[in-house]
């Protein structure tokens, strides 16, 4: 059962906004009445997706997963090839995300869901010791990883220097730096912004080839952000330095 997709909202993004094949819906009885479930339900009929209602006994081995009544098993999720998206052509500056490490992944999900939100282009994460695309990331990321380029890298270090070859900036988040995360100006050049593990941040051959590094300042001696958190601080600060510029109101 490694790929499917649960939730309501989860699995009306995939049937509305994903070409991942889906070969059966499941969903439990007695939800009939509930409208998005309702939806999922017309939506499979349309598709030709077998769909089936189970009793309540049938779900109980799901019960460790907030399935809200509905699973959908699916195809893998699909990646984008690194070269495939530089290739892209654009008529405004690309804006990508790195983890580096981030591992939790409720964390990797809300990034990706913070990054859809923002119009970010890309996320770009290495094939090992960070959290890869799982259904948990899929939940917590509310359908997001739909909508967003997916980069796997088998080295972070290498697609780093690719993005700097191809006139990217890349912006790492260091606790320990001299510039806060509003001090760069994020509106005139494409950018990747580098999120760390959740314990030890940045790694130090990344922090070595990032052009700048940005800290949240902190107003007390407490534990630092989660990085979540601190991914959409500055994910946020960018949209607004580019509604500033831009003289339009969202």
């Amino acid at each position: 059962m490694e790929n499917f997709v649960y939730g309501r909202n989860n699995v009306l993004e995939l049937l509305q906004n994903s070409d991942r094949n889906v070969s059966k819906i499941i969903l439990l009885e007695g939800m009939k009445g509930n409208s998005k479930i309702n939806q999922i339900v017309d939506m499979a009929k349309n598709k030709g997706i077998i769909f089936q209602f189970l009793s309540k006994e049938k779900f109980i081995k799901f019960n460790e997963i907030s399935h809200q009544g509905v699973i959908a098993y699916v195809s893998p999720v699909k990646y984008i090839e690194f070269q495939d998206f530089l290739n892209k052509k654009k008529d405004k500056y690309k804006r990508v995300i790195i983890t580096d490490g981030v591992e939790d992944p409720h964390n990797m999900g809300s990034i990706i869901r913070t990054a859809v939100c923002a119009g970010y282009d890309a996320i770009i994460f290495p094939s090992r010791r960070n959290a890869t695309i799982n259904a948990t990331v899929e939940k917590s990321s509310a359908g997001a990883i739909n909508r967003i380029d997916l980069i796997m890298v088998n080295s972070l270090p290498s697609a780093i220097d690719k993005l700097k070859d191809n006139n990217f900036w890349i912006i790492a988040t260091d606790i320990n730096a001299k510039d806060n995360y509003y001090d760069i100006d994020y509106c005139n050049m494409n950018f990747a912004i580098v999120m760390g593990a959740e314990n030890e941040g940045v790694s130090s051959t990344i922090l070595k080839k990032s052009d700048f590094r940005i800290k949240i300042p902190m107003l007390t001696d407490f534990n630092s952000l989660n990085v979540a958190n601190a991914a959409s601080i500055v994910i946020y600060e960018s949209v607004k330095q580019l509604i500033q510029k831009s003289g339009n109101v969202v």
